[in-house]
């Protein structure tokens, strides 16, 4: 059987989909402007287990299923191409790698400055007409107060599943 279509892996990613989809998109925070919510964790749990590939698609199908069955705006391209460099960016960090800090703090600031506040800034500037460092001052406090805390939650993640569960991807 091909590895790359393994049934169990493919289930547990779409479980963790629906996780990801009803994290951010219930139990959330939302402005227009700014999302607070614990969705990320899925998807750091998908890339710890599965690599940046799979991660990466996965993120970016929980992000179509996410706007198609709760729509809070219109579609817009840009958000699901930022969805899918997260979980990229994820994977590579936290795939098969040691635990260490100076790791998780790379893959967050990288997402935190490059997703979140360079092109997620744009493309809500292109989208509600705003310019562009107009939106940037609310979205830096929120990424500046959000890091120390993924991080923490991705320490604890990376401790709790990999520690317990280090071959659960090639089951």
């Amino acid at each position: 059987m091909n590895k790359k279509f393994d049934v169990r892996k493919l289930v547990q990613i779409s479980l963790l989909i629906s996780l990801q989809i009803i994290l951010t998109r219930y139990c959330s925070i939302q402005t227009p402007i700014v999302r607070i919510s614990f969705g990320f964790v899925p998807v750091v749990i998908i890339a710890m287990l599965y690599g940046p590939v799979s991660c990466g698609i996965a993120n970016g199908i929980a992000d179509i299923i996410g706007v198609m069955l709760f729509p809070t705006g219109s579609f817009f391209p840009g958000f699901t191409l930022n969805a899918v460099l997260a979980g990229v960016i994820y994977g590579i960090f936290l795939y098969n790698k040691p635990a260490t800090w100076s790791r998780i703090l790379c893959a967050l600031s990288l997402i935190s400055i490059v997703v979140n506040l360079g092109l997620g800034t744009y493309w809500l500037s292109i989208m509600m007409g705003k310019g562009f460092i107009a939106l940037l001052p609310a979205r830096i406090f929120k990424e500046l107060a959000l890091i120390p805390i993924r991080a923490i939650v991705i320490g604890i993640i990376w401790k709790k599943i990999i520690v317990k569960f280090p071959k659960v991807s090639q089951v």
